[in-house]
């Protein structure tokens, strides 16, 4: 497994905080996804690819890391 991010607090770009909990792999297609928790409200846990995680975007009025580690 490539673990390409910290572990740690992240903010995303439209201002959400969340913690990464880890780097896990799809039992199906071996994709490396992370696994992450809300810091507002309910606490929801959440699973996105590790490549969209760690993507640039580019939008009209935003342009940089999709989430932003704060440590």
């Amino acid at each position: 497994m490539d673990n390409k991010v910290k572990l740690g607090r992240y903010r995303h770009y439209k201002g959400g905080e969340y913690e990464l909990i880890g780097v896990a792999r799809h039992s199906e297609t071996l994709e490396d996804m992370v696994v992450y928790k809300a810091l507002y409200g309910r606490s929801d846990l959440w699973v996105r690819p590790l490549k969209m995680f760690v993507e640039q975007i580019d939008r009209e009025d935003y342009s940089g890391p999709r989430f932003v580690w704060m440590g």
